[in-house]
């Protein structure tokens, strides 16, 4: 019998049986290649909104805190709320904080120990920074009230997910307002030197829906890849989400990286991991707790949730640190080492080796 290629997107038990056939090498190919299609139909995706938003007349500066931001974390949010419709929560809520960590423990230590020195914008900082460990924090003290007042397994609901969702669009507004009145301080002037060639508009749209049809594809078909190894090898979902699947889907935040680095500009990667973090607690959590309530694993409540809020105020406290309005390559030494430290404990606390 032939299946179209809508029923192995969406027909959930066809993909896993199909999933389940393939061998384990196989299966690493397959994560690889959705991994390609996440970052590269999220760089599509953001090219198209950027150059979009640039006909519209949108500041950059809205365009740096709100859109590429929100376009980096599309690979999440997608991978977490599959994940929750599919029943694998420790997969859903342990890609959105593998995430945070990875983006401020890895990639923006990557950049400071590459780049040396990083602006700190503390227009940006003193703003987004603080709705960065503030969200963060929220989702930590619900989820141990969650812990202490509930019966049996913490559960974050719809409730909660929907409650997320509601700050972030607050947030978003926010930012427009903070960029908006900011704009002189944030370097606006800076437009004018934009000299490059806009694409057309249909070029645009075909960019931004080509890139979110390969974002869909890549995390449908990564999810049930990452949850089938997990059961063979004995890895609970969780921890395969925070790192494997959590770092594949940020490497749009390490292009972006890398690519800021190359040009001379590192302190655009700042404003995109701090939104990026946002997103991931406010967007790519909320979003996954509302299609499908998420049941809170017990190793999160000593592991992985103190992990995020070390490495998220550490990053708060250089911004206090850093007079000189900028981070230091010795601080980005401290991120990478204590993202590596997470990584290497993950493993061995919690990985069952098969007999």
């Amino acid at each position: 019998m032939q299946h179209s290629i809508w029923q192995w997107i969406g027909d959930e038990a066809l993909l896993s049986q199909a999933v389940s056939g393939l061998s384990t090498p196989m299966l690493i190919i397959v994560i690889i290649v959705c991994i390609i299609l996440l970052s590269k139909g999220a760089d599509w995706m953001i090219d198209g909104v950027v150059d979009l938003a640039k006909r519209t007349g949108i500041p950059k500066i809205v365009i740096g805190a709100t859109l590429i931001s929100l376009g980096t974390t599309m690979p999440e949010a997608f991978v977490s709320v599959m994940a929750a419709f599919m029943g694998n929560p420790g997969l859903a809520l342990g890609n959105g904080v593998g995430s945070i960590i990875a983006d401020t423990g890895l990639i923006f230590g990557l950049t400071c120990v590459l780049a040396g020195a990083v602006p700190a914008n503390k227009f940006i900082l003193n703003r987004t920074g603080w709705v960065q460990v503030g969200s963060a924090t929220l989702l930590v003290v619900i989820a141990l009230s969650l812990l202490i007042f509930s019966t049996g397994t913490p559960i974050l609901g719809r409730s909660f997910g929907i409650f997320f969702l509601i700050l972030l669009a607050i947030y978003m507004y926010a930012t427009y307002i903070w960029s908006k009145s900011g704009g002189a301080q944030l370097g606006e002037g800076e437009n004018n030197d934009d000299n490059d060639e806009l694409i057309g508009m249909v070029q645009c749209w075909l960019m931004v829906i080509g890139g979110l049809f390969l974002v869909v594809l890549g995390a449908r078909v990564l999810v049930p890849c990452a949850s089938e190894i997990a059961m063979r090898f004995g890895v609970p979902d969780d921890v395969i989400a925070a790192t494997m699947v959590a770092f594949g889907t940020s490497l749009p935040e390490l292009m972006t990286a890398i690519s800021a680095i190359k040009k001379g500009h590192p302190e655009i990667t700042v404003g995109n991991i701090v939104g990026a973090d946002v997103l991931n607690c406010l967007f790519v959590i909320g979003a996954a707790a509302t299609a499908k309530p998420l049941a809170i694993p017990e190793n999160f409540y000593f592991f992985h949730f103190p992990a995020m809020l070390i490495i998220l105020w550490s990053f708060r406290a250089f911004i206090t640190m850093n007079k000189d309005g900028r981070f230091k390559r010795w601080q980005g030494i401290y991120l990478v080492g204590i993202y590596l430290s997470y990584v290497i404990l993950q493993f061995a606390l919690n990985v069952e080796l098969p007999a």
